[in-house]
């Protein structure tokens, strides 16, 4: 089977593996005050320190059980009194935020008017903004300044950005005050991630482990793990070798990808084909890929993301995700391209 469902999640680097194995060895309680307690918190201190180092964060770094868990925290607990997010979010998103306004799209980013005019309502506002669309591959927040950013902030609100796809880029936008990581899709162990924020005054506390912010032991493993992962950045194939796949995909169907375009997920429509038949027949040969994300692949509906994003439901209809990770080979993106134009002939 050639994995081209990265998105979903991605397979265990050796590095990350050899990290968890070291963190077995050390399974003591980070918490504990006698000296193995001690041993496995001095390795959990250095692990977050080799997040922000990867990162290049300069604020706090709070170890979750994953993105999930990461995006509830900052969406509930931030000292804000109401919070905004994009029409494309994840479904994670929607959970921790059920009664948040949501933000039209403009082509590949958020409508910068709806923005304006949602931070102009009364009180201090939390806007949540992915970094990478997890279905279509699109940049929401591009450079190291993204104007969403500067908006929100000059209204006095905070901006949490989503960058559980960050993939082979490690550089997050200069100015959020929080965003969110997934050891799982990045090369590291399902079960950790990190919610990273400026400033610990921007959450209410709640007890327990992490500084009082998360309760729970720390899976430390995982954390380990997830940091050796975000210091492993070689991928087997490079930008360029990823974005000339999607060339070729392009000439037998049309990919959908609003504004910035990453390389390594990418939303494809077939002229003729339902994304269900496609699945059926890509499994068939030998390849694993989805229809959207993973937590919602299996409703018979449109994708709420590609419908947020204006593609028509007809076109969301035939649409289907092809995701790159970092094991993905040169020869598995020669043997798609090869199906997929030939499915097409």
């Amino acid at each position: 089977m050639m994995y081209l469902d990265h998105a979903a999640t991605t397979p265990l680097l050796p590095e990350a593996r050899a990290a968890m194995l070291h963190g077995f060895d050390i399974w003591a309680n980070p918490s504990s005050p006698h000296g193995t307690g001690r041993a496995a918190r001095a390795a959990l201190e250095d692990a977050r320190e080799r997040v922000r180092a990867a990162l290049h964060w300069p604020g706090e770094v709070i170890f979750t059980s994953g993105a999930t868990e990461a995006l509830a925290i900052a969406l509930s607990r931030a000292q804000v009194d109401r919070r905004i997010i994009s029409a494309v979010e994840h479904e994670a998103v929607l959970r921790a935020a059920p009664d948040a306004a949501a933000l039209p799209m403009a082509g590949g980013a958020v409508d910068a008017d709806a923005l304006a005019a949602a931070l102009a309502r009364p009180g201090r506002a939390l806007v949540a903004v992915q970094m990478v669309n997890s279905e279509t591959g699109t940049i929401l927040l591009p450079g190291a300044h993204p104007p969403a950013i500067a908006a929100t902030q000059a209204a006095g609100g905070l901006f949490l950005c989503d960058a559980s796809q960050i993939a082979e880029q490690r550089a997050l936008p200069d100015d959020v005050d929080m965003a969110v990581i997934s050891g799982h899709k990045l090369g590291g162990p399902i079960g950790v991630g990190a919610l990273l924020v400026r400033d610990f005054g921007m959450l209410s506390p709640s007890g327990g482990q992490e500084r009082g912010y998360r309760s729970g032991t720390e899976n430390l493993p995982g954390a380990l793990g997830m940091a050796a992962a975000l210091a492993a950045t070689a991928w087997r194939t490079t930008a360029d070798q990823r974005l000339a796949f999607r060339d070729r995909l392009q000439r037998a169907g049309e990919v959908m990808a609003p504004g910035a375009q990453s390389s390594h997920i990418f939303a494809v429509t077939s002229p003729r084909f339902s994304a269900a038949a496609l699945l059926i027949r890509f499994d068939s040969m030998g390849f694993a890929i989805s229809a959207g994300s993973a937590c919602s692949s299996g409703s018979l509906k449109p994708s709420r993301v590609l419908l947020g994003f204006g593609i028509e439901p007809e076109v969301a209809r035939r649409t289907i995700r092809v995701s790159l990770g970092w094991s993905t080979t040169a020869a598995e993106l020669d043997a798609f391209a090869g199906a997929w134009a030939a499915i097409h002939a």
